[in-house]
């Protein structure tokens, strides 16, 4: 299946090749996220500024992948479901959102305010800027 839509992942590539990329990206994304939660720990009240930042991080490092780079084969799996699958982590921001609950539950509305708002701008910022240093039109 061919298609014209630049934001969709690009042609397959070969399976057990492409397992070990994902694999060591994926390695690299997880050692990055947990030294970051190492850096910046949170109380448990507090914001997890750590989860904050990798999502959202996350978010714009990956639009700007797939609007500069939208058919890259192999820098997909790698970048994108490797390294930033392995670095950011909903299920750390849904636990957390949950304990928040039940502790502090402004902190966790403004927690998923910010994660979605700030998530979905990084992201749209990622592919414009992405689009403009080079991927399609």
């Amino acid at each position: 299946m061919t298609t014209d839509d630049p934001d969709l992942p690009p042609l397959p590539v070969p399976l057990v090749p492409v397992l070990l990329v994902v694999s060591a990206g994926g390695a690299l994304g997880s050692l990055a996220r947990y030294g970051l939660a190492v850096a910046l720990p949170h109380g448990r009240s507090s914001l997890p500024v750590a989860t904050l930042a990798v999502n959202v991080t996350g978010c714009l490092a990956l639009g700007l992948l797939v609007g500069r780079w939208p058919r890259a084969r192999w820098m997909r799996p790698f970048l994108g479901t490797g390294v930033l699958g392995g670095f950011t982590t909903f299920s750390a921001l849904s636990l957390e959102t949950d304990r928040l609950l039940g502790r502090a539950p402004a902190v966790a509305a403004v927690y998923v305010a910010l994660s979605l708002l700030l998530g979905l701008s990084a992201a749209a910022a990622g592919l414009r800027i992405g689009r403009r240093l080079g991927g399609p039109r």
